[in-house]
């Protein structure tokens, strides 16, 4: 199975190696150092594979809160459960600096980053195979990258360590344009040494497509139109246009037996552990969880999960602004959320785990659920340990920010054509004859609406209202919590204050 490689690396992770030195007359002979480590490619194999373990770390990976930062934290999402704590923090009502959620966010990536740099530190002295050994850095720069990213997006200024940690390591903020050039300067490097695809157990590790597009959006974050559509290029026009495509149905971007489509570029790889049903995401010992919780924290509350999390209302009625090209619904609603009518007959018909939403709701229940990470199709509940992969880049988001890099350059009658692939396979008329000779700034509005339709609950809603400068409390009107939203301060979350306190170098960001 595609996941079984990269998931066995949890029992060997470098977390033990390095990071915590005991002061023991005489070392563990058990316990592998440094010195006996990084001798052989199966050890590079581990150390790069131990990377990839940060995404499991489920309170603060791609287990669960990331899709809390990019989803609830923006205007299509709110914290619509019990926890208090998090519902405070999307409201933009919470100044805690040592929150858990932003706290650990921030201290995982960093774990990451140190794990990335574990591996580019020592890798390049194995003797190994000179092939397998670049694509190893390759990796490891992709995921550096990666997780700076995340760092730069929600925290905006963060310190670069690009070496080995070392004891009295005391980095500065990085600004954000460091910081987004560091971003760029690792998925650079890691392009050349990346292959186009992988086949059996090395699905899901980064490939040449992944890395185009990851810098893509890195340039396009930063509004460097002119880099972006070189980025995305390479898979639009490019090489990579013989290996990408659309599914023709949309909805099988979405399930489990789907995983890893032509249209997925880069995906988050989780499987069950058989006997794991509890909130153990976070551990990092032998048996870690390697399925996803965000399933349990967002399916609907009454059985399935804890409703932790759900979607505006005003989101779904966005679908409803077109018609597709046959008169009928846009088909990606009921892909993309659970409703009182995600069955278009409405709460009599539609199905919520194996009972109907009025058996379980009632008539008058305006909730909406995300369900695109969800198990819905195949189980009557949700559980701690998800196998339903999270495809983080789609070919669809590729073609869509591709047109949004080519109006920002001014090329925006070459653009209509790759909106309208996304557009023609969910069943809509072209844009071409539906919005000819569209200014810059309308093309622009209509790509917003075209992301909301096409990409709702892949949290890359708030990177987007990030790029386009749409933060503002001007989003109250469709999300009652930008009433609390301060420009300045509410962009980015708030560097942990435990770090600040150890690290004279290191500064608060504003308004906290």
């Amino acid at each position: 199975m595609k996941k079984s490689l990269i998931l066995t690396v949890f029992a060997v992770t470098l977390f033990s190696l390095s990071s915590c030195k005991k002061n023991f007359d005489e070392p563990n002979p058990n316990q592998p150092t440094i010195a006996s480590f990084w001798k052989t490619s199966d050890d590079a194999i581990k150390g790069i594979n131990a990377v990839y373990s940060i995404f499991h770390r489920g309170y603060a990976g791609y287990s669960r809160a990331m899709y809390f930062h990019g989803m609830l934290k923006s205007d299509e999402g709110y914290g619509s459960g019990g926890d208090g704590g998090l519902n405070r923090l999307m409201s933009f009502s919470m100044d805690d600096t040592n929150f858990g959620l932003t706290r650990d966010t921030w201290y995982n990536m960093y774990q990451g980053i140190y794990r990335a740099n574990q591996v580019l530190a020592n890798v390049p002295n194995i003797k190994m195979d000179a092939t397998l050994q670049k694509r190893v850095l390759a990796e490891a720069k992709f995921l550096r990258g990666l997780f700076y990213f995340n760092l730069t997006l929600y925290f905006g200024r963060p310190p670069l360590v690009l070496e080995v940690s070392q004891p009295g390591l005391q980095p500065r903020n990085a600004t954000p344009e460091e910081a987004w050039a560091q971003v760029a300067k690792d998925l650079n490097e890691a392009i050349s040494d990346l292959p186009t695809s992988y086949t059996g157990d090395d699905l899901g590790r980064p490939t040449k497509g992944a890395a185009y597009a990851m810098l893509g959006k890195t340039y396009l974050q930063q509004k460097k139109f002119q880099q972006a559509a070189d980025a995305f290029a390479w898979l639009v026009t490019g090489p990579g246009a013989g290996i990408y495509n659309l599914m023709t149905n949309y909805r099988d971007n979405f399930v489990i037996d789907k995983e890893n489509n032509i249209e997925s570029v880069f995906e988050i790889q989780h499987a069950f552990r058989n006997d794991e049903n509890s909130d153990n995401d976070v551990d990092e010992g032998a048996r870690p969880n390697p399925g996803a919780s965000i399933a349990k924290f967002y399916a609907p509350g009454g059985g399935p999960g804890f409703q932790d999390g759900a979607a505006r209302r005003w989101v779904a009625n966005e679908f409803n602004v077109e018609k597709t090209a046959a008169g009928e619904r846009d088909p990606r609603l009921d892909a993309t959320f659970l409703f009182d009518s995600t069955d278009v007959r409405g709460p009599n018909f539609t199905q919520v785990y194996g009972r109907t939403w009025a058996d379980r709701y009632g008539l008058t229940n305006s909730l909406v659920f995300y369900r695109k990470l969800l198990n819905d199709h195949w189980r009557d509940f949700e559980s701690f340990n998800s196998p339903n992969n999270y495809r983080m880049i789609r070919y669809a988001d590729v073609l869509l920010m591709y047109a949004e890099a080519l109006n920002g350059i001014g090329q925006t009658m070459n653009a209509y054509k790759y909106v309208d692939r996304v557009r023609e396979r969910a069943g809509m008329s072209t844009l071409t004859s539906a919005m000819p000779g569209l200014s810059a700034t309308g093309f622009l509005n209509q790509l917003k609406h075209e992301r909301i339709v096409e990409l709702s609950g892949e949290a890359w809603r708030f990177a987007d209202l990030a790029r386009w400068g749409d933060l503002t409390p001007a989003l109250a009107g469709r999300d009652p919590e930008f009433t609390n939203f301060r420009v300045g301060k509410h962009e980015w979350y708030p560097i942990p204050q435990a770090d600040i306190d150890l690290n004279p170098n290191l500064t608060q960001n504003p308004g906290y």
